[in-house]
């Protein structure tokens, strides 16, 4: 019998857990033996009891990583790298290219890696990343009204003004599913939100869903440079499918601000949109660098895990059945998208976008599979 294990997610600050109760109950009912580590669950609200309710067998952390397929929510840490080994699949977010040891780890314990944010459908959508990117890019808005405020650090800003004063103006880059979540939601809030990309067919999909002060604009370097002086809060939200995040926001940009002004930089798990940008924890989320205040959490929607969980396994689930059930190469076959998900595999780097951001070779993925 295949086996399934769930870990309890060690990242700082990350409470989100890689399954829910009816998940398990669903694998189990398929003839699949699920080990979730004692506590996995308890930071998004779920307790040891429902999982074995649902039938998963509560294990230690050593036996959950014992299992053939361990499943994650974030990239393994360091004290996590003892436990990769040649014979098991790791299905997690990897964002390889912003955590070049992981990668370097994966490789030399010959794991197979299949990352979320690599899985690719033909259209070019991205399903695995899709719900955390929507629920980042509402974080987003949000956290940077938040952060706009006087006692948190920032202009002392409302973000949609009242009646006879400015609200604040957002600039969105990128009009991916985190950047037109995060323009919604700011628009919604009445804020003053230009979102730029550089897809003039993008912005026009988008054109008939636009709302309140939303205007959309083809991005340039020196439309940036004109525009970014302007900003109260600046939200990063750039993705290139596992290579690193292009750095679209430099030093003197960063300089150029309004004192106390926002930047959230959502690309951060990706190395980062914004120059400037170090990525920081729930816990400590914000540095000032040239007066202005960075918020670059990696584990953004990890402030909210119980939504997070239960979005992420809604999607997740198909895969994780169809590799445990059937193993990587019939569930390759089956789901095509799933190839380019493959990151490493048993000593080889699979994934192009990933080979380029570490300087490492790549292998074809199907070369990999044989």
């Amino acid at each position: 019998m295949s086996s399934i294990g769930i870990p309890t997610e060690i990242k700082p600050d990350e409470l989100r857990v890689a399954l829910t109760p009816d998940g398990v109950r669903e694998l189990v009912t398929q003839g699949l033996e699920v080990r979730v580590q004692s506590g996995a669950g308890s930071g998004a609200g779920i307790n040891d009891e429902e999982f074995a309710i649902a039938g998963a067998k509560m294990v230690s952390r050593e036996e959950a990583w014992a299992a053939h397929l361990v499943v994650k929510v974030k990239e393994p840490q360091e004290e996590e790298f003892s436990f990769l080994r040649k014979d098991m699949v790791l299905f997690t977010y990897l964002h390889l290219a912003a955590y070049p040891k992981v990668g370097e780890a994966l490789i030399a314990a010959g794991t197979t890696a299949v990352g979320y944010e690599t899985v690719q459908m033909e259209n070019g959508s991205l399903p695995l990343l899709a719900p955390m990117s929507e629920i980042a890019g509402r974080l987003a808005a949000q956290i940077g009204a938040h952060l706009l405020e006087r006692p948190h650090g920032g202009r002392g800003v409302l973000i949609g003004g009242c009646t006879g004063v400015r609200p604040a103006r957002v600039i969105v880059l990128g009009a991916g599913t985190v950047g037109w979540n995060a323009a919604r939601l700011a628009a919604a809030m009445d804020a003053e939100v230009m979102l730029l990309d550089r897809s003039p067919e993008r912005l026009r999909n988008l054109e008939a869903d636009r709302r309140g002060r939303l205007m959309s604009v083809v991005s340039s370097r020196g439309l940036l440079e004109r525009l970014i002086p302007t900003a109260d809060l600046l939200i990063g939200a750039v993705l290139t499918p596992g290579s690193r995040a292009p750095t679209l926001v430099d030093e003197i940009m960063v300089k150029q601000m309004k004192p106390n002004s926002v930047i959230v930089d959502v690309a951060i798990d990706q190395g980062g949109c914004v120059a400037t940008s170090v990525e920081t924890t729930h816990t400590n989320p914000t540095v000032t660098i040239h007066g202005i205040q960075h918020y670059a959490v990696g584990n953004m929607p990890g402030a909210v895990p119980f939504t997070s969980t239960e979005a992420l396994v809604s999607v997740t689930l198909p895969y994780i059945l169809g590799m445990a059930g059937r193993g990587l190469e019939e569930a390759v076959a089956e789901r095509p998208e799933l190839l380019s998900g493959l990151n490493t595999v048993r000593g080889s780097l699979c994934h192009p976008g990933v080979a380029k951001a570490l300087g490492i070779p790549p292998r074809h993925p199907m070369a990999c599979l044989q």
